[in-house]
């Protein structure tokens, strides 16, 4: 089962989405991007609620975007899951279901059996989400699409259920488009990302590609990495590329794109000591710094440092390893050459 994208296309007075080409296999592609980025328009597209300005849409090879919603096989969890508060939760699975629909083993792979009797208004959000998704399955689709499905949720309740979702997901052997703005969330629950930008794909792949090589500046802060240098390519040192960043030269272990370059590094890479430590003597890529603010969370904190007097990079390290740091304080930072990464430079 697969469903293909071919240069589909929809216009609107000020925004265009597309043409974009996407093939999603069986497991979950989760579609990442920014507000107004055309994400919740690929669902539509698929689900048949607005029709296509140009291009196809198809699932194992049948045009399907001419058909009316009901007969694309194309199941939607909706944003606010859209029950019918006048019915049961039962009600609600069996006016979706189709004549194999199974709607007591749903229940009972979504956990939601003792919630079959009840009605929407006296469920809980996590409940509600997965009464929705219950409801999407029972109609058998060939394709799954989720539209926000955890955003309505707190926070922690995201984070248990994104784990929860991500199993039940798992085991559909369907594709499914996981939409989602949460760059966390798509990386817990996403095979696949694919990365829309002003109604453009942008980046597309398996999760730990997309994270690991971003292939614009862009691509790289959208995702995270939050130091984003231009750079310009000086050398090379073996099979290592030395890049210049403002008044300081770093090594990469990548082969740079073409010219203009961009350097972007992770702050999970990112090691700290103090200068009288002596870690990172003989190492590459440190960096002398001076400590501006240091910003403890629960498990970890946030150390931002000016590293050349007009830059800024944010470090995340231990709690443990911040309190032995101070504002004002001189330190230095190691990036190892495989966490630098050199993409394309979008401006």
């Amino acid at each position: 089962m697969s469903l293909e994208l071919t240069r589909l296309e929809r216009q609107y007075e000020d925004f265009t989405l597309g043409p974009m080409s996407l093939t999603v296999e069986p497991g979950v592609t989760a579609v990442l991007g920014p507000s107004g980025s055309g994400k919740s328009t690929v669902l539509s597209l698929i689900a048949g609620f607005e029709s296509p300005d140009g291009g196809r849409v198809r699932i194992n090879g049948r045009p399907i975007e001419n058909l009316p919603p009901e007969d694309r096989s194309v199941g939607m969890v909706f944003q606010n899951y859209a029950l019918f508060p006048h019915l049961t939760v039962r009600e609600n699975l069996a006016f979706g279901a189709t004549e194999g629909g199974d709607i007591e083993a749903t229940a009972q792979l979504l956990e939601i059996e003792p919630l079959l009797d009840r009605e929407p208004n006296t469920l809980s959000g996590g409940e509600a989400q997965r009464v929705a998704l219950a409801r999407a399955l029972v109609s058998e689709p060939d394709v799954l699409l989720l539209d926000e499905p955890l955003s309505s949720l707190d926070a922690p309740i995201r984070r248990r259920l994104r784990l929860e979702l991500r199993d039940v997901l798992a085991a559909l052997e369907i594709p499914v488009v996981y939409v989602t703005h949460d760059q966390s969330e798509a990386a817990v629950v996403g095979d696949r990302l694919a990365l829309l930008d002003d109604g453009d794909l942008v980046r597309e792949g398996p999760t730990g590609d997309v994270f690991d090589r971003p292939n614009s500046a862009f691509v790289a802060e959208f995702l995270g990495m939050e130091n984003v240098f231009p750079a310009s390519v000086v050398g090379e040192n073996g099979s290592e590329t030395v890049v210049d960043v403002g008044s300081r030269t770093l090594t990469a272990a990548r082969e740079p794109p073409a010219e203009p370059v961009a350097v972007a590094i992770h702050p999970d890479t990112v090691e700290l000591c103090g200068n009288a430590e002596r870690a990172f003597e003989d190492a590459e890529n440190v960096l002398h710094c001076s400590i501006e603010r240091i910003l403890t969370q629960h498990t970890d904190a946030t150390i931002v440092l000016d590293w050349d007097g007009k830059n800024r990079l944010t470090a995340t390290v231990d709690r443990h390893v911040a309190r032995a740091l101070t504002v004002g304080d001189g330190c230095r930072a190691r990036v190892a050459p495989a966490d630098v990464h050199l993409t394309r430079r979008d401006r």
